[in-house]
């Protein structure tokens, strides 16, 4: 069926959008969906945002309905506005923050974990399962405005931070399927789409605004992570093209830590109201501080906003402790943790306070976004001349507040010689809307009727090999990593990787570990790596396979010898095959963390 609208999905860490646009329609506009959700037990309201919350409900909650959307089955769960609410009324029966835990790799992310630290007899699910259900909301959506429109048949672009590896990309993919999303969906980085966004806005008129040889910056601050991303104007076919030349780590800092900072600040307020807060009020603080954030950081905004949580004392139980937030101390608590003066040189701070660190989200030791900034340019060669930024696209939701805008437009002068250096593009309407507006406007660029953002993947890839050679007791053999995917390969293609021969083990269970890198551009399919400097690799999900021998008239091997061949699918996903050099056998390892790959022989 030829599908009839083009779909955007910004699936958030904070919030959720669903943008659209006809197809086939000249001159449609990209809209917003509005989302009916839960804002209060039994009350459904529309909104344009999907707050990326899934509260846990209680049995009794559950057999009363009190989440029921309108049909017949009664949910134990809630997503949305309200489950927001309940983030700082039952913060253990919550899940926040799923997309940061579909990146860490030292948990099982299929594995029930969420809420993090929750008591036993809270029913849990896992980061990919709680994804699934934000999207399950989205699509549910689509189906009571559109019908006759099936979301399987429509154009489908969903967002994934630039920073997320294969690993994470593939985990974000088994959510999105098993939510009910077409198998043609395509994943877009977020900074790339908050770049269609503008483009979508401007129109032809990008080509007056940037030149030839320009670079852009996309700053992206949301809820739960920081993400930069530089695009470079280039020459195409005799016209303006953009690149994507660089991306930056995935960076746990951004509106969560300011609310935690706000948090921390107001501790001593309640303190002094003779309320010492409890581990569960610190938590409600914690939330509620993300209200007053947003009210105090907005223009016109008033001298302060009350900050309330619920009483545990005896006194209290069933009444409120209120203090008020005044906006000269909020604006200059966030201006100097997290967009403060520095150096272009100045690293950010990885300090530990404890051999020993609770397992949780790997949040940034460094509040810093300067800090982090002033490393990702220094990483991609972009603080030299000619090198270096000359516009900058703010994205997020933090980058609503001009007062973060404008300072660090002011660092960045300060790096590059003040004056105008680096210039501002104007800003989307609603920071709030513009992923999703722009995988919508993708969805259209694809069709060959709008300018696209080339790049190829953005990161190397590289395989463990284990050296050759006699073992020591106590001492692991040296390990090399082979880079078979290069940075910029494009989607959709593939290659053969030169070298020797490489044993692959066959017959038992063998692990076998990936690393990638966002740094090493020059890099290419068959550079083999003895050393390596800190940060420039980094490792990511390791696959357990047991991968089948042939056994055809001999004993099997241990080992077989084998090339590598790698492929880029249309989905950005990594396949890499490795194929027998003394028979016709091939095997498949998809880039994902089953705990039994797909090993297919033939």
């Amino acid at each position: 069926m030829t599908a009839k609208y083009a779909i955007g999905i910004d699936l958030g860490t904070t919030n959720s959008v669903l943008a659209y646009v006809p197809l086939g329609v000249e001159g449609g506009k990209v809209e917003v969906l509005p989302l009916p959700q839960l804002v209060a037990a039994a009350t459904v309201e529309p909104r344009n945002l999907l707050p990326s919350f899934l509260y846990q409900g209680t049995t009794d909650e559950a057999a009363a309905g009190s989440f029921d959307l309108g049909g017949r089955k009664k949910p134990e769960h809630a997503v949305g506005a309200y489950a927001q609410r309940q983030a700082a009324d039952s913060p253990m029966r919550t899940v926040t923050s799923a997309k940061s835990w579909l990146c860490v790799n030292r948990v099982d992310r299929r594995e029930p974990i969420l809420p993090w630290g929750a008591p036993a007899d809270v029913p849990k699910v896992s980061p990919v399962e709680a994804s699934k259900r934000y999207l399950e909301h989205l699509i549910w959506a689509w189906k009571q405005a559109f019908p006759k429109a099936p979301i399987g048949d429509q154009e489908v672009v969903l967002t994934v931070p630039a920073s997320f590896d294969a690993g994470a990309r593939e985990l974000t993919r088994e959510a999105a399927l098993a939510a009910g999303l077409p198998e043609s969906f395509v994943l877009l980085e977020e900074p790339q789409a908050a770049l269609y966004a503008w483009l979508a806005e401007v129109g032809e008129k990008w080509r007056r605004r940037l030149k030839l040889g320009d670079r852009l910056l996309v700053c992206d601050v949301g809820g739960g992570t920081t993400d930069f991303t530089l695009i470079e104007v280039a020459e195409e076919g005799g016209g303006l093209a953009l690149k994507r030349v660089a991306v930056g780590d995935h960076t746990l800092v951004g509106g969560d830590n300011m609310d935690l900072a706000l948090a921390h600040q107001l501790r001593g307020a309640f303190a002094s109201k003779g309320t010492e807060l409890d581990p569960w009020q610190s938590v409600a603080l914690w939330h509620a501080c993300r209200t007053a954030k947003e009210a105090l950081l907005i223009p016109d905004a008033p001298a302060k906003h009350p900050v309330t949580i619920l009483g545990r004392g005896r006194k209290l139980i069933g009444g409120t402790v209120s203090v008020d937030l005044e906006r000269t101390t909020a604006a200059a608590l966030l201006m100097d943790g997290f967009f403060p003066e520095c150096a272009l040189t100045d690293a950010p701070a990885r300090r530990r306070v404890s051999g020993f660190k609770e397992i949780g989200l790997p949040f940034e030791a460094d509040t810093a976004v300067t800090r982090h900034l002033a490393a990702f340019l220094t990483a991609h060669g972009a603080a030299e001349p000619g090198t270096r930024p000359t516009h900058v696209l703010f994205n997020g939701g933090v980058f609503k507040a001009a007062a973060l805008r404008d300072r660090l437009l002011e660092v960045m002068a300060g790096w590059f010689g003040g004056g105008e250096s680096v210039r501002s593009l104007e800003a989307t309407p609603d920071l709030d809307f513009a992923v999703a507006k722009g995988a919508a406007y993708y969805a259209t660029a694809k069709q060959g009727k709008g300018v696209r953002i080339r790049g190829g993947t953005a990161r190397g890839y590289y395989v463990g090999i284990e050296s050759a050679g006699p073992a020591i007791p106590g001492a692991p053999r040296p390990l090399r990593a082979l880079c078979v995917v290069p940075i910029g390969m494009e989607e959709g293609t593939e290659a053969d990787v030169p070298g020797d021969e490489i044993g692959l083990v066959v017959g038992e269970p063998a692990q076998f570990r990936f690393f990638s890198s966002t740094t090493r551009r020059d890099d290419r399919p068959g550079a083999l790596l003895t050393a390596w400097s800190e940060g420039e690799l980094a490792e990511t999900d390791s696959l357990e396979a047991h991968l089948p021998a042939s056994g055809k008239g001999k004993a099997k091997e241990e080992y077989v010898p084998v090339r590598f061949r790698s492929k880029i699918t249309e989905l950005g996903m990594l396949e890499l095959w490795c194929v027998a050099t003394n028979s016709e056998q091939k095997w498949k390892l998809e880039f994902s963390v089953r705990e039994e790959a797909e090993g297919s022989s033939g």
